[in-house]
């Protein structure tokens, strides 16, 4: 009898500090890292072990703390400057070189002080948190690409093995076949081109059960280079695929896909580049005071200043500065529209083929598989009857496998569908985390 494998269902936040963003990935290792050396893996596992090791999200998360090194210092004053001197100090005559005898003669100590104001300081802290955020936002979208990629990986070798168990049964099926044959043929209750058809049919069987397993190494591999361990087989099964991202309003798809996401943040930090090139247009002044030492006979002298710089072409300098951040300001705002624009097509894309696929595969399931089984029973009957050959047994074995793999290959097909539908967004509870820590 032939075997009979039923496919199954397819089953902005800112944070205060660095290691608020790695906490969450941290929370994730617990659960997992008692298996970071076991060679089954589940597909929460498999998620939880990507983030965890991956080069580039720890990359992300040194370029974030860079960044808020950076922003922390944004509102600071300048360093004062220590200032020396010797003032008046005669070349000739009787006195000449005497630091103490000539009445103009001064040793000179001061401190200058380059005054910013507190507008231009805030405005410059914004523009430091905004970069933070800008960052984060990269760091998160990395997050989104690790899990999409590694969910990915791990349906791959789901139904890899799915796919080569398929073809370990029809090998055995094959081979049961050729001994009841070659013993057929001893009794003389068969022909030797039954037998010879039955070591073909053998040689392809085991052909294809060879290439099933070069494709599950290739998966194995694919696995292990998100997840960073080796990786033998994966366990458990699909959840429903069901997908809450078409349904999400823009302002949801703000804070949780990293497209919009990152094109809402860039808008923030342009507008925060002009807000800083608005107040720079008015200068910085230094104030300075110093204190001044003559010889014995003679008054020592407290000295005070400031120092005002000239903008004489505002118009070409600062005001040009303006300009340019404001138009990239209006550029951030276009990639903004063509982002969501993009994402809203995607999106819809992706949902519609999902559906598409989910259909095809209940329909195949409902018509094709049974169809295919009753094929085979057919021709079993007919064989043992003497009206039928044992090539037609094998050909209708070869069509029900091939039925069967249709079936894996538009699940596969929906499930990676999915997966790149459902995983490509930010974790919820990431960006709820980072929000609750402000």
């Amino acid at each position: 009898m032939f075997f009979s494998v039923k496919a199954s269902p397819a089953s902005n936040g800112r944070v205060r500090h660095l290691y608020h963003l790695g906490a969450l990935v941290a929370i994730a290792i617990i659960p997992a890292f008692s298996h970071a050396q076991s060679s089954v893996l589940t597909l929460d596992q498999a998620l939880q072990l990507g983030v965890q090791r991956s080069a580039s999200s720890q990359a992300a998360v040194a370029s974030v703390q860079a960044s808020r090194e950076m922003a922390a210092k944004a509102d600071q004053l300048p360093d004062p400057m220590l200032k020396f001197g010797i003032d008046n100090v005669p070349v000739n005559g009787p006195d000449k070189f005497s630091l103490s005898r000539d009445f103009m003669t001064m040793r000179r100590v001061g401190i200058e002080q380059q005054w910013v104001s507190a507008d231009k300081r805030t405005a410059r802290a914004e523009r430091g948190q905004r970069a933070v955020d800008a960052e984060e936002a990269s760091y998160l979208t990395n997050v989104a690409k690790v899990r999409e990629e590694t969910a990915v990986a791990w349906i791959n070798l789901f139904f890899a093995q799915r796919s080569l168990a398929l073809l370990k049964a029809l090998e055995y099926e094959t081979n049961q076949d050729l001994t009841t044959g070659q013993a057929a043929l001893r009794g003389a209750k068969t022909g030797a081109a039954d037998v010879l058809q039955a070591q073909l049919a053998l040689s392809q069987a085991q052909d294809r059960t060879r290439k099933g397993e070069q494709m599950l190494k290739s998966a194995r591999t694919a696995l292990s280079r998100w997840v960073a361990v080796p990786v033998e087989s994966v366990t458990g099964s699909l959840p429903p695929l069901t997908s809450h991202v078409p349904n999400l309003p823009v302002d949801e798809l703000e804070k949780y896909h990293p497209m919009l996401l990152s094109a809402r943040r860039a808008i923030t930090l342009a507008d925060a580049d002009t807000a800083v090139a608005t107040r720079e247009r008015s200068p910085d002044w230094s104030f300075e005071a110093g204190y001044a030492q003559r010889g014995s006979q003679y008054s020592n002298m407290v000295s005070v200043g400031v120092t005002i710089p000239l903008p004489v072409n505002r118009a070409q300098r600062q005001d040009r500065d303006i300009a340019e951040k404001s138009a990239l300001g209006t550029k951030a705002r276009m990639q903004y529209e063509e982002a969501l624009r993009e994402l809203r097509a995607e999106i819809q894309d992706q949902s519609l083929t999902l559906s598409s696929l989910q259909e095809r595969g209940a329909q195949l399931k409902k018509e094709l598989l049974p169809a295919a089984n009753q094929q085979v029973e057919l021709a079993m009957a007919a064989y043992r009857s003497g009206t039928g050959s044992l090539a037609a047994v094998f050909n209708a074995k070869r069509m029900a496998l091939d039925a069967q793999m249709q079936v894996l290959d538009v699940e596969k097909e929906a499930a990676t569908t999915w997966a790149k539908l459902e995983y490509h967004v930010i974790p919820h509870s990431q960006v709820a985390t980072g929000r609750a820590e402000q």
